[in-house]
């Protein structure tokens, strides 16, 4: 019977990549200062021989298990799906794991997985949240660095990594004002929500720099279809004249198109709408497709995760960091342009 295989070793990864021991250690462990091409060369000899780390070896030797925290209170996955995709696609590289815990918004939840994280010696925590409103730090004096993704902190020291929703709510309007559309009628979610509030007040802002005014007052409700369709109406009844209607979300931004076609208003030719976010389903299943705002949630995720790797490594960067946003235009704005006939 012949041999099995024995399993790779650092020996094997460092001999076919042409470097020494310690710089393979160093270059599958993201420590010390290597050239990018002895980094790629180590990490790709390492997959050529399927070297697995020892996990407990590492651990021993640099004082840390290679683990984050990821706490989230956002039980859907709407937001903390994609950070987290951007969080591990960052910290794989350094082959550093995720344990993700959901608080479900209840403290005594949060502060159970916290406990539970410092027990088991993770490297640092990640914090996030379906609400981008600052909120309490969620320990003091933690014996690991915390980065706030998504979600800030109230306390200004803390490192938060944060969408720019105003920034992007001005995009969505000068859009707007791009295509021609002056009267731009805005429905949005809850008065008291964080983002609507943001997002809103940017928007007449934005207009009130070109000299204009949302064609009425900006309707205030929920983060749902239904309440794109009852704003319609409520449109249709007391504004007047609009082209356009920038909504504060996807789903919103949704109903309002489904019940522009219901009245008979053309979207985009007689009424351009915005939404925000960028939810591939909504967006996608909207007909026609809509020109939203994205607020790159993977992005967020990997700055998040790279901020805490540098703290991790005795660098860290206190306070807010704005990332900006970015406006996908599709359909709901833009009229098709009809091909040229054929001589």
């Amino acid at each position: 019977m012949g041999k099995s295989a024995r399993p790779a070793t650092i020996s094997d990864v460092a001999a076919l990549a042409g470097v020494s021991v310690g710089t393979a250690s160093k270059a599958l462990n993201g420590r010390g200062s290597l050239r990018a091409e002895t980094r790629q060369r180590v990490q790709a000899a390492a997959e050529q021989l399927g070297f697995q780390a020892n996990a407990a070896a590492r651990t021993l030797s640099s004082g840390r298990t290679y683990t984050v925290g990821m706490i989230t209170t956002d039980t859907i996955g709407r937001f903390s799906i994609p950070l987290m995709i951007g969080v591990e696609d960052a910290l794989g590289a350094g082959r550093m794991s995720v344990f993700l815990c959901d608080g479900r918004d209840d403290p005594i939840r949060e502060q159970y997985y916290l406990n539970t994280l410092l027990s088991r010696r993770v490297d640092g925590i990640i914090v996030t949240g379906r609400h981008a409103r600052p909120r309490p730090p969620i320990g003091s004096g933690l014996p690991v660095p915390v980065v706030y993704a998504f979600v800030s902190s109230t306390d200004p020291e803390d490192c938060s990594v944060v969408a720019d929703e105003a920034g992007g709510a001005r995009k969505a309007i000068d859009h707007l004002l791009a295509v021609g559309r002056r009267r731009i009628a805005h429905v949005t979610g809850p008065e008291h929500h964080h983002s609507a509030v943001v997002r809103s007040a940017a928007a007449i802002e934005q207009l009130a720099e070109s000299g204009l005014e949302l064609a009425a007052p900006p309707l205030f409700g929920e983060w749902s279809e239904a309440w794109g369709r009852r704003a319609v109406g409520m449109l249709l009844a007391t504004a007047g004249e609009f082209d356009a209607v920038f909504c504060g979300s996807d789903q919103v931004a949704r109903g309002v198109t489904d019940a522009l076609r219901a009245a008979g208003r053309r979207v985009p030719e007689d009424v351009a709408v915005v939404g925000f976010d960028n939810w591939d389903v909504m967006v996608l299943g909207s007909q026609p497709p809509l020109t939203s705002v994205d607020m790159n949630l993977e992005g967020l995720g990997r700055g998040a995760a790279d901020l805490l790797l540098a703290a991790i490594n005795g660098e860290p960067s206190p306070g807010p960091h704005v990332r900006p946003c970015r406006l996908v235009v599709r359909e709901s704005t833009t009229v098709p342009v009809e091909p040229s006939p054929v001589d």
